[in-house]
């Protein structure tokens, strides 16, 4: 049975669309009423509790239209790419079953030269082209429910809590995004796969900042504002050198109590935060956009805080998630178990222009 927008909140919804552009309170309402509809649905299983144990359709029956509630509520809580929309470029190229993805890459070599008029020697311009790969990996997090679960739901007239079917998506988030900035799963202190993410990419050229505030120490705590501000252009500016001219950095992200501080101080003259005199001196090319990422603090070295300039497109950087996370369907396990499994498919974050991005130190 399939959730009926109409009846579960009471006339005051037709379907999903309308739900999701109500504001907050009437969003409750409709929650409440919602919670009330399904603990009348649920009442009317608890007279077949003493059936539940030898009857296995009366079970089943039970079970999946609570799970599919359950479903329809995680969706529309959900946040889209696990908080990292926006942050990096996000490839979904592919499906839940790819192995991973082959690219190309082409070069143009050959320059032109003064030729005789009688001349053989006809310089030639040419391409060079290089193919690379990335694996794919299957990683997952579901829920399971006891019989006792679902018998104590029955008799006690509620619908099955959402909870552990949230919790599970939560944890989807987290695992997507720890991948994506460290290539590390949470809590991990090494990278199962080997890979490295967002903030920590070897291939990535890393300095610290320079070394003059007070008492010769690198950290925007003892620098004035006009110090940070240039701390920042240099970053900037480096991305350009660095790939000669071909990339300018459009993104800077920072720890976010960085950000912060560089949102709150105003420059040394008073004319305003050093983010909008930043943001207000751009000649030419794209404003610079600020970016907090927490995983940013601790990320530099010796364990300084990072900040990080980049040209912000898949050509450069991107993280690989062809198979967004999503629950299999419900299954008993066991005599008194069922499971609902949540599988996704990632490739990590892949630096493939490392010189249009720069790591900059001891901030």
């Amino acid at each position: 049975m399939l959730i009926n927008f109409s009846d579960a909140t009471g006339g005051m919804f037709k379907d999903a669309a309308s739900f999701l552009t109500a504001d907050a309170s009437q969003q409750q309402i409709a929650f409440d009423r919602w919670a009330a509809y399904d603990a009348e649905i649920a009442r009317t299983f608890g007279d077949k509790a003493d059936q539940f144990y030898v009857d296995a359709q009366i079970g089943r029956a039970f079970l999946t239209p609570q799970l599919f509630r359950i479903e329809t509520q995680v969706y529309m809580r959900r946040y889209p790419n696990a908080d990292l929309n926006g942050l990096i470029p996000i490839n979904t190229d592919g499906d839940m079953w790819d192995v991973g993805t082959v690219f190309y890459s082409m070069d143009e070599v050959g320059k032109a030269e003064f030729l005789s008029g009688k001349g053989f020697d006809m310089p030639y311009a040419s391409t060079l082209m290089d193919q690379k790969s990335r694996g794919f990996h299957l990683a997952g997090i579901g829920y399971e429910w006891s019989t006792q679960e679902l018998q104590r739901a029955a008799k006690l007239g509620r619908s099955l809590p959402t909870d552990k079917a949230g919790a599970a998506r939560k944890a989807a988030q987290f695992f997507k995004r720890s991948v994506a900035m460290t290539g590390r799963t949470p809590g991990a202190a090494t990278s199962e796969k080997g890979w490295t993410g967002f903030t920590n990419d070897p291939n990535v050229p890393a300095s610290n900042v320079t070394a003059d505030g007070t008492g010769s120490t690198t950290t925007w705590a003892t620098k004035s504002p006009d110090q940070i501000s240039r701390d920042i252009w240099a970053a900037v500016n480096l991305v350009e050198t660095q790939t000669k001219e071909t990339h300018t950095a459009t993104v800077v992200a920072l720890p976010t109590q960085k950000l912060r501080y560089i949102e709150q101080t105003r420059m040394t003259d008073g004319s305003g935060t050093i983010l909008d005199f930043i943001r207000g001196n751009r000649d030419g090319g794209d404003n610079i956009t600020f970016k907090p990422i927490r995983e940013l603090a601790g990320a530099g070295a010796s364990g300084t805080d990072r900040m990080v300039a980049f040209d912000s497109s898949e050509e450069v950087v991107q993280f690989h998630l062809p198979g967004d996370h999503e629950f299999l369907p419900a299954f008993q396990k066991s005599s008194m178990t069922y499971e609902v499994g949540g599988i996704m498919n990632i490739g990590g974050t892949e630096v493939r222009l490392p010189k249009a991005m720069t790591y900059k130190d001891g901030i």
